[in-house]
């Protein structure tokens, strides 16, 4: 576990960053770019349990929160230097365990008839928004995959986190008394 003494180093008012393994680079690189947008993911879901969100839902996004923190960490740290610096990474379980979260909550919803809108109560309407941070987080880490290695499983993971806060947000409005909003083709 890090200690952190002191926030500030001084060390990035040259516009400069340290990846896990120590090398600097621009603060607005692409792995940067990446792992900035999944920390930008975890505030915007704990917003959302802020907001207080029932607890079935709730519960599962205190884990999503801790993993994205794995995330950060897989992230932060180049593939070829994992060897010397190990760290916590997203694994297949990880994914296996928000197929399951989705399978379980989509028993207690309606099956969709339409597309829905962002909204409802307030708490899916904030984890309606952590789900599009989610969706530019996972084509910022697609993005960066293409110019250099990342994780096995971090893009698998972003889109079915997607997916999983796009269901949490519908179950959160069913525990709320309050229906979906859906898009009106024809207005």
């Amino acid at each position: 576990m890090p200690r952190i003494t002191r926030v500030y180093t001084r060390t990035g008012d040259d516009g400069t960053t340290s990846l896990g393994d120590g090398d600097r680079v621009p603060k607005d690189s692409p792995r940067i770019a990446a792992y900035g947008t999944v920390d930008e993911l975890n505030s915007a879901i704990g917003v959302a349990l802020a907001a207080g969100l029932d607890p079935e839902v709730s519960a599962p996004l205190r884990s999503v929160q801790n993993e994205l923190f794995h995330l950060g960490a897989d992230l932060c740290v180049r593939e070829e230097a994992k060897e010397r610096r190990p760290v916590p990474r997203i694994e297949e379980r990880h994914i296996i365990a928000l197929e399951s979260l989705m399978d379980r909550l989509s028993e207690s919803i309606p099956p969709l008839d339409n597309f829905v809108l962002p909204g409802g109560s307030p708490g899916a309407a904030h984890l309606h928004l952590a789900r599009t941070i989610c969706r530019r987080a996972e084509r910022l880490v697609l993005a960066l995959s293409r110019s250099e290695p990342v994780g096995a499983e971090t893009v698998r993971y972003l889109n079915r986190l997607s997916d999983a806060l796009f269901v949490l947000a519908r179950a959160e409005n069913a525990r709320k008394g309050k229906p979906d909003v859906l898009w009106d083709s024809r207005a």
